[in-house]
């Protein structure tokens, strides 16, 4: 006789968040829009964007200045947009900042002051939504 398995089912749960923890009214419409880019579009860019957008402060870990002009100033990614699900901060070490474009969702006052004076751009995310709803021209960083 062959008797069947019992499967226990007890643990079949899928840890992953589908929506921020955070009540901010902002984040929650950030959300929104780029749920439905990912919907709309076939771009990994906005899966990878609103997957970011579920994250605890934890795994938002901020990006210095330094860090984000060296990324930058690699091959083939001048005149692009770094694109930090995240903050990014001062850093008092580097004296001169190149001249960035910058989508954060927060940026510190020195860091602001420092790329703004550069000549560089800070935009929110439903600018860069209107500007490169698809992520071309971007580069995705992280904190870290």
């Amino acid at each position: 006789i062959n008797m069947g398995i019992d499967i226990n089912h007890k643990h079949d749960r899928k840890v992953r968040r589908t929506e921020p923890k955070s009540e901010d009214v902002y984040l929650r419409l950030l959300v929104k829009l780029y749920r439905f880019l990912a919907r709309r579009t076939n771009s990994r860019f906005n899966k990878v964007v609103l997957r970011r957008l579920f994250m605890s402060r934890i795994n938002r870990p901020p990006l210095s200045v330094s860090r984000l002009a060296k990324n930058m100033g690699r091959d083939k990614r001048d005149g692009k947009t770094a694109v930090v699900v995240g903050t990014i901060t001062d850093d008092v070490r580097m004296f001169k900042i190149p001249k960035l474009k910058v989508c954060a969702l927060r940026v510190t006052d020195g860091a602001r002051s420092r790329i703004v004076e550069a000549g560089g751009e800070i935009i929110t995310f439903d600018q860069l939504a209107l500007r490169s709803p698809k992520g071309q021209g971007c580069v995705l960083m992280q904190g870290c």
